[in-house]
């Protein structure tokens, strides 16, 4: 067969789904917003590597100072900067103060002019909260006069809250416990070198990226095949007036194609139009600038190939098993049954692919990238293909019932193929989810764990800056809103003199405060305990016995003393106390004194450590607590405690898999519908007749509820075993034993359930409209 018969033939197709009057352009426009909607989310994913390269130049090149990087000198070129990151409830405030050391000091990405003392420059989305009533308590937290604007340049996400603020004197804030530095340029060469990832997280990437994409493929496939019944009337036309069956289903091929091409405009004009509304989004704390969702061009005209290519192809293959006469299609009579043998082969070869990496986990190496997309994608088109002979084999044998149950299960039997397409999506969207929840139930353990923190006892820790009035500033968050309860605890190192290797730690505390560290036989102001049960005893406990005397070092000396040593004597009645936890979960040795015990001049080399209990019912409680701290010290900011310590890579994938799940959850919907009303719209005739006829449109309504329920029903259960299938598999390939998360496969079958309810209440309104009299008007 020439090219040039090939093209001929695609072209009259073509024509045909464009010229066809009201009907042909109706058909063609549902084919194009199912293939757009599919388009506008590949086109997004081809976007993904480049927005997520953008927003790490953005981050390396505003980096201000790294642990453990050279001091520089002060000089005209240098400005020193000081961390003042804050959380106002559950979203991260990036903050720095500036003070320009020379007239060359390096301005940071994104800002014109450094702001003064009491002045700060701010983000467009923190100006905006600042300036809503939602933003008062954060406003008493940054108490600067708002000065100016962040350029896009020196962000790296439209909704990232972040300010610059002027501030004197940081020279004093570097040789305390605030994180800050001198710097005379911004970015950081190093942060683009990174630890290589371990093969369990890269597995979840490639896992991702399929069961995210795959769903997509599947609905475009079937948008390509709308007007199914219609078509095949058309065909049986082109048969009569002397096409063969070949060349008509190229003409078929080339109204899907044609409906494709149009598609790829739709998704394109959805994906521009997606795209500038993605500066005011924000999903799991993610947001980007439009200018970062730039496709790859290779992967932007690869989709663009593919899409036409994949709807010529589905449509010839869709069509090889449906025999076109000229007087009608021999699908409208009873069909022959589908084999199941051949169906099976797709999830077994998946199988096949995954089973030599069995047992691999982390220290095999490497997986293999090809067999694992390779093996996932056929185990999910597995369900594509075997979804249309389950619903094919219920149906048949589905008895008898209500009149509406008969309309439907009738209808299923006659057209079990159609159904199934429309379930075949969201099937394999839950497959993949209950797979990839299972994966990450397993693996879990081994990238999150629980905290040393125990959060019963205090929800937040706060630094007491050297030489400050500790108990002045623990008055004050006292006095703060939702604080419950302080325990303060001061800690300074002293040895022996003979051996200045050899360390105590001494705890000073009131009563209250040293019974969270320790079980105390009784206590008073003025006793002293020498703490036993600790793992560090036996290094230190020959320094806690009566008499001996204990020295500071020498340069903390030099801080607070003139350089004259600071000696104490272990008094003679210190007692013995059994050693506790802290509420960080360090168990502390040494001698625990109270603050009547402790000279004066030994409360000098003393660091003060605050471990703060919220009463959670208060309101804002957390960022109360922040406020006292800023105004005491905007560069000290207090420790938010978590139960869970998540690896950070870890949490970006599940991240990521919660905003790609959100896009994909989107387009099952809305492609789901555009699937439903094009259903409806090939059966406004027949609806009208029934309703003509004297059908209850309550009937009806519950016939065409059937019709969705059963196949999507029998679609979850097919997932629900495909995927702890395809879950099972993948844990072994981890290493990791299997365990069927039974919380997660019901949750995304539920989900599932979830989405398609809705789309079925979204399309009751057309489906009353369609049942009315008109609908048996023909033009």
């Amino acid at each position: 067969m020439s090219v040039r018969q090939w093209s001929r033939d695609l072209a009259m197709g073509a024509r045909f789904a464009l010229a066809g009057g009201r009907e042909g352009w109706t058909r063609s426009l549902l084919t194009a917003v199912g293939v757009g909607l599919g388009v506008a989310l590949l086109l997004l994913t081809t976007a993904i590597p480049n927005a997520l390269a953008e927003r790490d130049r953005r981050e390396e090149a505003r980096s201000d100072h790294t642990f453990g990087q050279q001091e520089i000198p002060k000089a005209d070129d240098t400005l020193i900067v000081v961390d003042a990151d804050t959380t106002f409830r559950d979203m991260d405030v990036r903050g720095r103060l500036l003070e320009a050391e020379g007239p060359r000091a390096p301005l940071p990405p994104g800002v014109a002019e450094f702001p003064a003392a009491g002045e700060m420059v701010v983000s467009p989305a923190l100006k905006e909260l600042l300036a809503s009533d939602d933003g008062t308590l954060l406003r008493e937290r940054l108490d600067y006069r708002v000065s100016g604007t962040i350029g896009e340049q020196g962000l790296v996400g439209s909704q990232e809250l972040a300010y610059f603020a002027g501030g004197k004197g940081l020279a004093k804030v570097l040789e305390g416990p605030g994180s800050g530095a001198r710097i005379d340029r911004f970015g950081n060469d190093d942060l683009g070198s990174s630890d290589p990832w371990d093969p369990v997280l890269l597995l979840l990437v490639l896992v991702v990226f399929v069961v995210l994409l795959m769903p997509v493929a599947v609905f475009i496939a079937a948008a390509v095949r709308f007007g199914g019944e219609r078509r095949d009337r058309r065909l049986a036309a082109l048969r009569l007036v002397g096409s063969d069956s070949r060349m008509t289903r190229r003409i078929a091929a080339g109204e899907a194609l044609a409906g494709s091409v149009l598609g790829l405009v739709l998704g394109t004009g959805f994906f521009l139009l997606g795209r500038e509304l993605a500066a005011s989004a924000q999903v799991f704390h993610v947001s980007v600038f439009p200018s970062y969702l730039n496709p790859s061009p290779v992967l932007a005209v690869l989709v663009a190939l593919a899409v036409p290519a994949a709807a010529v192809l589905v449509t010839i293959l869709a069509l090889r098993g449906v025999v076109i006469e000229p007087l009608g299609v021999v699908r409208t009579a009873k069909p022959s049954r589908r084999r199941l043998w051949w169906r099976l082969l797709l999830p077994l070869g998946g199988i096949a692919l995954l089973y030599p990496m069995i047992g691999q986990g982390d220290d095999g190496g490497n997986f293999n990238q090809y067999l694992v997309v390779g093996g996932v994608m056929l185990l999910l088109v597995g369900v594509t293909a075997l979804l249309p002979w389950v619903v094919e084999t219920v149906v048949a044998r589905l008895g008898s019932g209500g009149v509406a149950w008969q309309l439907a299960v009738r209808r299923l039997q006659l057209s079990s193929g159609a159904a199934a397409r429309m379930v075949n999506g969201i099937a394999v969207a839950v497959a993949g989810a209950i797979a990839l929840q299972m994966l990450f139930a397993g693996v879990d353990g081994t990238y999150t764990k629980a905290s040393q923190y125990d959060v019963s006892r205090a929800q937040m820790s706060v630094d007491v800056p050297d030489g400050a009035n500790a108990s002045a500033i623990i008055g004050k968050y006292r006095d703060t809103e939702g604080v419950r309860k302080i325990t303060a605890l001061s800690d300074a190192y002293l040895h022996d003199r003979r051996s200045e290797d050899s360390y105590a730690q001494i705890t000073v505390a009131d009563c209250a405060s040293l019974r969270e560290v320790a079980t105390l036989p009784s206590c008073r102001d003025g006793d002293v305990f020498a703490a036993k049960g600790s793992e560090y005893d036996s290094e230190g406990d020959h320094l806690a016995r009566p008499g001996t005397v204990l020295w500071a070092e020498p340069e903390d000396d030099a801080a607070h003393s003139g350089d004259r040593p600071i000696s104490w004597t272990v008094p003679q009645d210190i007692r013995p106390a059994q050693s506790r936890e802290d509420p960080t979960g360090y168990e502390r040795g040494g001698i625990l004194v109270t603050p009547g015990a402790l000279p004066e001049k030994l409360a000098a080399v003393t660091s003060a450590r605050l471990f703060l209990s919220l009463d959670l019912s208060v309101p804002d409680a957390y960022d109360h607590v922040r406020n006292t701290a800023a105004r005491l010290d905007p560069a000290i900011q207090p420790m938010t405690w978590n139960s869970i310590e998540s690896n950070d890579r870890y949490a970006a994938i599940r991240t990521g898999l919660s905003v790609g799940s959100a896009c994909v959850l989107a387009l099952i919907g809305a492609s789901l519908l555009v699937s439903q009303l094009e259903q409806l719209r090939e059966r406004r005739k027949l609806l009208s007749a029934l309703v003509a006829f004297g059908t209850r449109r309550r009937t009806l309504g519950l016939s065409v509820l059937w019709q969705t329920a059963i196949p999507i029903g029998l679609g979850l259960l097919l997932a629900a075993a495909v995927g702890v299938a395809l879950g099972a598999v993948l844990l072994r390939m981890t290493d990791t034993s299997v365990r069927v998360d039974w919380p997660s496969v019901l949750s995304m079958t539920g989900i599932g359930a979830g989405v398609v309810l809705v789309v079925t209440l979204l399309s009751l309104p057309p489906l009353l409209k369609l049942m009315r009299p008109e609908g048996l008007r023909t033009e």
